[in-house]
């Protein structure tokens, strides 16, 4: 690495890290919570708040202050979409029931213009998609141009679920992490940035959850009699998610892993990433296609 660009990277690593602490952050979000080597889901502290240390007011105070630069970046997204750019976000949201994946969705994914949102929930497999490619479903619903994906669950499904309820033999799931890996490779270069988070939650803070479910009438709609017998493969679940970390974190697509028993700092820290990744697209407006000063004169004589 030559002098000029060591010392560019150090420049660019002083600038986040000044930020960050400006922000609140006493590590940048993208750092403190991207996984990389040696990361180990069984020492994940599920109550944790990596690189924030102020709070839950200011993570709140923050989370609102930063709204409307948020819904700013969306919007020239959106816009670069309709001029004809190739270029989209996909979040996805990947954890436990009750890990806080609507919560996201709705506290953060919602506080930018719905109309260049493309939701997408990937429940079990319809008869037509059991038919196809376990990605035939996924490619269907990629975000157009323009468009910020979210998919609540995801292609992940696929090592996770499948693995742990042995819904197909491990030799047809072991080279999905492979095929998921090239996929993302190949949407990316095709325009897509893809945010990655794995919510973590706690078991004691799943069963909590669970309870206040069954303890409020206007809840019992997001309880499943299932969500107790999945609890009942919590260490086949880590494992499996372990494995998923360890084999599909790429620079291409890194994930990031998120202690999930206080919502408010998982709210806070997707809304971070997100937000770093539409700055770091370097969004400005298009170009008018027309003659703006004819315009104004046509427009004034009508």
């Amino acid at each position: 690495m030559s002098t000029l660009v060591a010392m560019a990277k150090q420049a660019r690593h002083k600038k986040s890290g000044e930020d960050a602490e400006a922000s609140g952050w006493d590590v940048a979000p993208g750092e403190a919570l991207r996984v990389g080597t040696g990361f180990d889901v069984h020492d994940v502290d599920r109550g944790a708040t990596p690189g924030w240390s102020r709070g839950r007011k200011d993570a709140e105070r923050l989370l609102a202050a930063h709204a409307d630069e948020l819904s700013d970046l969306q919007e020239r997204l959106f816009a670069e979409g309709r001029s004809g750019g190739s270029r989209s976000v996909l979040l996805v949201l990947q954890g436990m029931d009750t890990a806080g994946k609507g919560g996201i969705v709705r506290h953060v994914v919602g506080l930018v213009d719905p109309q260049g949102v493309q939701h997408r929930s990937f429940g079990v497999p319809t008869a037509e998609e059991r038919a196809q490619h376990y990605l035939w479903r996924i490619r269907k619903a990629l975000p157009d141009p323009g468009h910020i994906g979210v998919f609540d669950r995801s292609h992940y499904e696929d090592v996770l679920v499948v693995r742990v309820n042995e819904l197909v033999p491990p030799e047809e799931w072991e080279p999905r992490y492979d095929e998921i890996n090239a996929f993302e490779q190949e949407i990316t270069d095709a325009g897509t940035t893809v945010v990655k988070v794995a919510l973590l939650v706690s078991h004691d803070e799943q069963k909590a959850r669970l309870t206040k479910r069954l303890e409020r009438p206007d809840k019992f709609w997001k309880y499943k009699p299932a969500d107790v017998d999945e609890r009942a493969k919590w260490p086949a679940y880590q494992e499996a998610y372990q494995a998923m970390l360890d084999r599909t974190s790429t620079s291409t697509a890194p994930w990031h892993a998120i202690p999930a028993d206080n919502k408010w700092f998982a709210r806070l820290a997707v809304s971070e990433l997100l937000l770093d990744v539409l700055r770091g697209l370097d969004l400005g407006w298009p170009e008018a296609d027309f003659d703006v000063e004819a315009e104004k004169r046509r427009l004034a004589e009508s």
